[in-house]
C-alpha cells in the first residue's frame, strides 16, 4: 500500500468534478538557491498554497539541482505525509535522468514522465510516438508497480492518444506552451481547437487529462472552459510570479477563481 496516496477524488477535487490546482515549487527554490540563507522557503510556500486551498503540490528537480534539490523533495515529501495526507504529490522529471530514484524511494501519487535533456532550460515538448515506446514501458510498468499514477508530457496530438494508452499510463499532461503563446489572438481558436480534440481523444481511450505549462490568471479559464476532462493543472512560474504581488494566499485563491469561472 503507498503510504502517501491520496483518494483519487482529491485530483478530480470534490467541488463538483473541477479541476484541481497543483503548485509547482520550483520556482520558490530557485530564488532561494541565489543565496545560502535558506530563504524563501520551499516548505513555508508550500504549506501556505495549500492552506489557501490548492489540493496538490508539484516539483520538478532536475540533475543539476538549480531548481528543487534532493533534501527539497524528500522534505516535501515528508511534509504532506505527516499534515497533509489529502494532498497530491507530483513529481515531475524525465524517468532516464534521476527521477525513477525518487518513485522508488518515495512513491508519490503521481509522477509525470518530462523528456527533459538535462542541460534543458524549460520544457519544451512531449513524447514522441510509437519512437518513444520502448524505453518508456518498462519505466511506466516499474511506477505503476509501486503503486504510483503515471501522466506523460505530451503535445496536443490526437492521435498519440492511443498509443500512450496502449503504453498503459495512467493520464496524458498537455503541454500549453502553444495556447498561452497565442491567447488573445488570431489564432487562438484554431490552437485551442486541437487541444479539444486531443483531450477528447485521451478521454475515448481511458486516459486522464492534466495540462500544464504558461498557463496563467489570463487564459487558464478559456482553456478550461474549452478542454473537456481536466484533472489537474499545475501551474508553477506564473503563479510565483503572481505570489510576490499579491502573497500566496490571494494568488492561490485567484487561480481558484479562474477554475470556478471556468464552470460556471
Amino acid at each position: 500500500m503507498n503510504p502517501l496516496i491520496a483518494p483519487e477524488s482529491n485530483a478530480h477535487h470534490a467541488a463538483g468534478g473541477r479541476c484541481a490546482l497543483s503548485v509547482n515549487v520550483n520556482k520558490v527554490a530557485l530564488l532561494r538557491n541565489t543565496r545560502h540563507l535558506g530563504i524563501p522557503s520551499v516548505l513555508r510556500a508550500a504549506e501556505a498554497c495549500l492552506l489557501a486551498g490548492a489540493q496538490g503540490i508539484t516539483v520538478h528537480p532536475r540533475p543539476d539541482a538549480r531548481h528543487v534539490r534532493t533534501q527539497d523533495v524528500h522534505d516535501l515529501a515528508e511534509l504532506l505525509r505527516r499534515d497533509w495526507p489529502q494532498v497530491e504529490y507530483n513529481i515531475e522529471g524525465n524517468p532516464t535522468q534521476n527521477l525513477m530514484d525518487y518513485v522508488r524511494e518515495l512513491r508519490p501519487h503521481q509522477v509525470t514522465f518530462v523528456p527533459d535533456s538535462e542541460d534543458q532550460f524549460t520544457s519544451d515538448h512531449g513524447w514522441q510516438f510509437p519512437a518513444d515506446m520502448a524505453r518508456l514501458k518498462p519505466l511506466v510498468a516499474e511506477a505503476q508497480a509501486l503503486g504510483v499514477r503515471v501522466s506523460l508530457f505530451m503535445d496536443p496530438t490526437p492521435e498519440a492518444m492511443a498509443y500512450v494508452a496502449e503504453l498503459g499510463a495512467d493520464r496524458v499532461e498537455l503541454y500549453t506552451e502553444t495556447y498561452a503563446s497565442t491567447h488573445g489572438t488570431a489564432r487562438q481558436a484554431e490552437v485551442l481547437a486541437g487541444f479539444t480534440r486531443t483531450a477528447q481523444a485521451a478521454l475515448a481511450v481511458g486516459l486522464g487529462v492534466n495540462a500544464g505549462h504558461d498557463l496563467n490568471r489570463d487564459n487558464l479559464a478559456d482553456f478550461l472552459r474549452a478542454v473537456p476532462g481536466v484533472q489537474e493543472v499545475s501551474i508553477g512560474h506564473a503563479l510565483i510570479a503572481d505570489a510576490l504581488e499579491l502573497g500566496y494566499t490571494e494568488t492561490v485563491r485567484e487561480y481558484q477563481r479562474c477554475i470556478q469561472k471556468a464552470y460556471a
